[in-house]
């Protein structure tokens, strides 16, 4: 006689439900009775995809990730940004498991990354920086072979397949050798690949490379189309790209996280920190005399009559100018105030070494 009972079990922040097997045998001579519970399998539920927590990443004496902590929850679509060298790669390839981190802790949909690495592959679709594939297959051939890796048979694999296929838009090129394909091509057959399993976390390192404006476009959907039931963390530098699909940002710089928000939170702490006016008078006028105004703490020649102003964002510096250009009888052509889009807020967390509390830096 065979019964299948379960509860519930912390750990940590995450909950889960461990299933056992009760065997009960009865010995007939002796009218005995006895039990024995069997584990058969631990499911957690997760409340958060990723958690990072202290993550540090040795390579020799150079830390390609310094200390670093976030979380990414459920659906949710990060844009994960920093310069060349910042351990973007690094980061991602702990987390998939590729490498191991030197210090701290990552988790994947509960499973850690280090105790845990086949759970969370399975758990997840990766596109690496250098797209691995094998080009001597046909890329449906590619496909089935990825997806019984995974275990996929049968209908399940082919629907897949036919799916993935159509999704990022490989129809055409579904029986030609990968070897043939143009770059483009290829990054979407990495991209068929990290789907093929449906994984509920999807890591995709510059996902875009290759791809010529219409193509983005169309992958772009794919990745937010992908967002809808899946958690996804994206690398890029393409800064429109993060604007267009990303509901959260964050900034790698040295190692070190320099900015982890959303991307309205990031303007507006940006706004804050620094408020930039661009004037255009009718010709050139000497800056020093725009310094001296009230609130002016910097003033930029842009040429052509043109002046970037770093304010304090306290005084209402327009008054002053409208009052200078009636003194000194100039004409004042232009006056708006400066945008702060991604790609400067990038520019501003990421051009000099970070300090403890990063600040904002004014433009020479």
């Amino acid at each position: 006689m065979t019964v299948i009972s379960a509860y519930t079990s912390q750990e940590g922040p995450f909950t889960g439900i461990k299933v056992y097997k009760t065997e009960i045998s009865v010995t007939p001579v002796h009218n005995r009775i006895s039990q024995k519970a069997v584990f058969l399998s631990y499911s957690p539920l997760v409340s958060m995809s990723i958690v990072v927590s202290s993550l540090t990443k040795l390579y020799s004496r150079q830390k390609a990730v310094d200390n670093i902590s976030f979380e990414v929850q459920p659906g949710q679509i990060v844009g994960f940004l920093g310069p060349n060298g910042a351990g973007k790669s690094t980061t991602m390839k702990i987390l998939t498991g590729y490498i191991p981190p030197t210090k701290g802790m990552a988790k994947v949909c509960g499973y850690d990354v280090t105790e845990a690495s086949m759970d969370v592959r399975r758990n997840i679709g990766y596109l690496p920086e250098h797209n691995p594939l094998y080009l001597d297959m046909y890329v449906k051939e590619y496909l089935q072979f990825i997806g019984s890796l995974h275990g996929m048979k049968g209908r399940l694999l082919q629907g897949r397949l036919d799916e993935m296929i159509e999704r990022v838009g490989l129809t055409r090129e579904q029986s030609k050798k990968i070897g043939s394909l143009s770059k483009g091509y290829r990054q979407r057959v990495g991209l068929a690949q990290a789907l093929i399993h449906d994984p509920k976390v999807l890591i995709l390192d510059e996902p875009t490379t290759g791809l010529d404006p219409n193509q983005i476009v169309e992958i772009r959907q794919v990745i937010k189309d992908a967002g809808k039931d899946k958690t996804v963390v994206f690398s890029t530098h393409i800064m429109q790209e993060v604007e267009a699909i990303c509901d959260r940002v964050v900034i790698i710089n040295l190692g070190k996280i320099v900015a982890d928000s959303t991307l309205a939170d990031l303007r507006a702490r940006q706004a804050n920190a620094r408020n930039v006016l661009l004037v255009e008078f009718e010709k050139d006028i000497d800056a020093n005399i725009l310094i001296s105004l009230p609130g002016v703490l910097r003033a930029n020649p842009k040429g052509n009559g043109k002046y970037q102003l770093i304010t304090n964002g306290q005084t209402d510096v327009r008054v002053a100018l409208f009052q200078l250009a009636s003194q000194r009888n100039l004409t004042l052509t232009g006056l708006r105030q400066e945008e702060s889009t991604l790609e400067k807020i990038f520019q501003q967390l990421t051009r000099q070494p970070i300090k403890e509390e990063p600040g904002v830096e004014s433009e020479e």
